[in-house]
């Protein structure tokens, strides 16, 4: 099969662990979860659901801030935004409202807005939200058809550990992460779409449509 993430056929089992095998792409380095594994809607919204992801929780929006806080100073003053992925909990959506900049969410199994899909936005989050992509490849291509010229794009996911530590990787082991990034990753991404691509910090990239 080809790369979910970059298209490439340079894909290898790279193993198999908890009876569920793990691709790895030869050139953006991905790793990902072969599509006989992946969970049904309903397993997904289920697991989900279990995630305390409140509004008002301050360590929560303390988490978030990583993203949120250098995405800010990209922007010009009331710039729109789309919190895509924003799960039942859209606290992020609250943060930047609360610092006036007006903002939509979306989310496949809590806000189906379909509307969302026929504007353009200024700038675009996606907190702990890339990993659960089926087919990456297709949702940055969506991702970068929803903003405009000249828009950010921010991505909150925690960067691929050593192959070493990857079986134990406690990221690795939520069912509903099917899909892990590196820095590489993420320049391929970039290059693919003409975006330019800075890593802000551990876990943080934000790409600028140029």
């Amino acid at each position: 099969m080809n790369c979910v993430v970059c298209g490439s056929n340079l894909v290898e089992v790279f193993d198999i662990i908890d009876q569920k095998k793990y691709l790895e792409c030869k050139i953006c380095l991905a790793k990902f979860l072969d599509r006989v594994n992946l969970l049904s809607p309903a397993e997904e919204k289920i697991h989900y659901l279990t995630h305390q992801n409140n509004i008002s929780d301050l360590r929560y929006r303390k988490f978030l801030s990583k993203l949120s806080i250098p995405l800010q100073t990209k922007l010009s003053k009331n710039a729109e935004g789309l919190d895509y992925g924003c799960g039942h909990g859209p606290a992020l959506v609250d943060m930047f409202r609360s610092e006036q900049f007006p903002m939509d969410l979306y989310d496949p199994f809590f806000f189906p807005n379909e509307f969302i899909f026929s504007k353009e936005y200024d700038f675009i989050s996606c907190t702990e939200t890339v990993e659960h992509f089926f087919a990456p490849s297709k949702e940055f291509n969506t991702l970068n058809s929803l903003l405009k010229d000249k828009g950010w794009l921010g991505i909150m996911t925690s960067f691929m550990t050593k192959d070493k530590f990857f079986k134990n990787w406690y990221y690795r082991k939520d069912p509903t992460h099917v899909v892990f990034y590196c820095e590489k990753t993420f320049d391929v991404i970039a290059q693919q779409r003409n975006w330019s691509c800075e890593v802000i910090s551990k876990d943080i990239v934000l790409f600028n449509k140029t």
